[in-house]
């Protein structure tokens, strides 16, 4: 069974980007994949705050990264960018923690003039982590629906494009894991 780590960067927990994050999380159940979820808000702030990067709630976080076959991380946006609790975390992680893993940037956004903000901001630190990123798939926070848990995306193409980027990052680690398991054959 392959495993899946979402990283939601949303400091709260009633957010729009949290919403869908769940959403995915259980189409992904659903799928058949244990899926990991981290909220940063959860994680101890001082942790954060003071850069404690041998606190035992960071290195539970390494090891889930370090053992997921790929890497949903996901913030509404900021000043343009991530929030500052995300990149909290980003900064605790080892350099290359997202090593060869497929990973599926989301953001949510107050209009679609910060769509290149996963572009700029996300992609930019996944690359830095040494993951491969994939297109990613940024929602305007008006077509969420903040009171339907069950399947938050009002519209239906919005619906199709999260679809296809989930694909998309399944098809990433099945490649991934083919191409792994003929390479330890011709060992």
């Amino acid at each position: 069974m392959s495993k899946i780590v979402i990283i939601s960067g949303s400091p709260s927990t009633t957010s729009r980007t949290d919403l869908v994050l769940r959403f995915v999380e259980s189409l992904l159940h659903k799928k058949g994949f244990s899926v990991d979820y981290i909220s940063v808000p959860d994680l101890p702030p001082e942790d954060l705050v003071y850069a404690r990067f041998e606190s035992p709630a960071i290195k539970k976080v390494v090891e889930l990264i370090e053992n997921a076959d790929g890497i949903i991380i996901g913030s509404p946006v900021y000043k343009a960018s991530f929030t500052g609790v995300l990149k909290s975390l980003l900064d605790l992680l080892p350099e290359d923690a997202f090593r060869d893993k497929p990973v599926l940037p989301f953001m949510v956004g107050g209009s679609s003039a910060h769509l290149l903000a996963i572009e700029f901001s996300l992609k930019p630190i996944i690359n830095n982590l040494k993951g491969i990123s994939t297109q990613g798939i940024y929602f305007v926070d008006s077509l969420i629906d903040k009171e339907n848990s069950d399947n938050p995306i009002k519209e239906t193409d919005c619906e199709l494009r999260l679809q296809t980027q989930l694909q998309e990052l399944i098809n990433a680690i099945e490649t991934k894991k083919r191409i792994t398991k003929l390479e330890l054959s011709l060992v």
